[in-house]
């Protein structure tokens, strides 16, 4: 073996840990100490064994958002708190996801999605920590921001990576697996809190980062982040494993190069430049169907679906609360299929609309209850229709408008201002999230109806929305989707 090629081995055995990970790019004695490739040569198991993976960067994020129903009494009897004050802990994290909003898309830039992910893996598991330790509400708050921190970046990346390495066929369904994983990582939390005291439960959040950690060495880094960067040799190998070995990759890596030559490698645009149709069209729907996703009340309902169930007379509210979290999974597993059969614009107005009449329907008992005497037939009716609306609320949100907000801003925006506009979009999103986290219990102690009737009526501008600025991007590459806006 001559010096040259000696030394190209050697290279080869560094560079994929930083950029396309650890063991495609390995020699053929190396690589046969892991046994046969031939699974790895199949363009789906490499995709899909890739979503897998990034996907405990989402569970871990519904932990985070689960975690305050089924601990709220245990907490506030345990460290002594007021309603205001654990309020302000369970919105914290959202302050906290504002600023690693601010940050994911400059993070995501300059050290990849891969590199972004192990970024936000750390302040997660500290925070979960300090929660577990905390003996006042200095740990408490701390921990929560730095969870926070850690999901506001998760969120921004993981749709992304996603995105970038999903073929056009699959990418929507693909893409569909970070909601399903914020709902599994929620109801995980939901069920785990009926059987452990809160401080367990927070050290079981720990296990999803601690996991996603080792397993990001071993998955490739997204292809098209690489060809922006002119890594030109890690792009393509990094797009030969996603697609398998023995498929033809010179079309999609045609595209892509003529995609990246198009923005001629420049990672932001002036300000100047936003008016442009190309820019300012994308980065409106983005940000549009992201705010709309949280004003419909959505984090309001799961943040403090317990209290709700009570206010609504229903006496096991807890387990009521776990039934909402199992039902939204089983309704985003149907999202898997349907993202890449009936498209994202249908399915966002289906969503919307289905989130408008079943809040409806909440709001309207919630008003009639005010009327009616509790020993009445007619009180035991109202509370099972508020829990049927609010059911109904979590099936239709989880059919589109969990989901589909994300994958759209994915798809659309141009990639010299993915990082810019992905962290502002992101950082509305977190923003209103905080709001309507922040003020769902005010708002509840108001007027139950009357929250409900606000959220109503945002739904039902979501569908108007939706029907009048946002594209159908299904079975298109993401090249010609951003190409459409010109």
């Amino acid at each position: 073996m001559s010096f040259r090629e000696e030394n190209e081995e050697g290279r080869d055995l560094k560079k994929p840990f930083l950029h396309t990970g650890s063991w495609y790019r390995m020699s053929g004695r190396q690589s046969s100490l892991f046994g046969s490739t031939q699974a790895i040569r199949d363009s789906s198991i490499s995709v899909f064994a890739c979503v897998l993976i990034v996907a405990l960067g989402p569970i871990q994020f519904g932990f985070t958002a689960g975690y305050t129903s089924p601990t709220q009494h245990a907490i506030i009897t345990d460290l002594g708190l007021s309603v205001s004050e654990f309020s302000l802990f369970g919105s914290l994290s959202n302050v906290g996801a504002m600023v690693g909003a601010i940050a994911s898309g400059q993070i995501a830039e300059y050290i990849g999605r891969k590199g972004s992910l192990m970024v936000a893996s750390i302040p997660n598991i500290i925070g979960w920590l300090a929660i577990s330790f905390a003996k006042d509400t200095s740990f408490l708050y701390m921990g929560r921001l730095l969870e926070g921190f850690g999901v506001g970046i998760i969120s921004y990346t993981v749709p992304v990576y996603i995105a970038e390495i999903s073929p056009q066929n699959l990418r929507g369904g693909l893409v569909s697996v970070n909601q399903l994983s914020v709902t599994i990582g929620i109801m995980l939390a939901y069920l785990l809190g009926l059987f452990v005291q809160w401080r367990i439960l927070a050290i079981l959040g720990i296990l999803p980062c601690t996991l996603l950690i080792p397993g990001l060495f071993f998955i490739p880094e997204s292809p098209r982040w690489l060809a922006k960067m002119g890594m030109t040799e890690e792009f393509e190998t990094s797009l030969q494993v996603l697609r398998g070995f023995d498929t033809d990759i010179s079309v999609e890596v045609n595209e892509i190069k003529r995609a990246v030559a198009s923005t001629n490698r420049r990672t932001t645009v002036r300000f100047a430049e936003l008016k442009q149709r190309r820019y300012w069209l994308p980065l409106m729907i983005g940000i549009g169907l992201l705010i709309l996703q949280q004003l419909s009340g959505i984090n309001g309902v799961l943040f403090y679906s317990s209290t709700i169930f009570q206010s609504a007379g229903i006496s096991s509210s807890d387990v009521a609360t776990f039934g909402v979290g199992a039902v939204q999974v089983l309704a985003t597993s149907l999202t898997l299929w349907l993202a890449d059969k009936s498209g994202r614009r249908l399915l966002l107005i289906i969503s919307s609309t289905g989130m408008a009449c079943s809040l409806l329907v909440v709001a309207v008992a919630f008003y009639v209850k005010a009327y009616v005497s509790e020993d009445s037939s007619w009180y035991g009716i109202l509370s099972i229709l508020s829990l049927v609306g609010v059911v109904a609320m979590v099936i239709a949100f989880s059919l589109g408008m969990g989901a589909m907000p994300w994958i759209i801003m994915s798809e659309i925006l141009p990639i010299n201002i993915k990082s810019l506009a992905g962290s502002v979009a992101t950082l509305a999103n977190w923003l209103f999230s905080w709001l309507v986290t922040l003020t769902a219990n005010l708002l509840l102690d108001w007027s139950s109806g009357g929250t409900f009737t606000i959220y109503t009526v945002v739904c039902a501008l979501t569908v108007v929305f939706v029907t009048i600025w946002v594209p159908e991007t299904k079975g298109r590459t993401l090249e010609e989707i951003q190409w459409s806006f010109r």
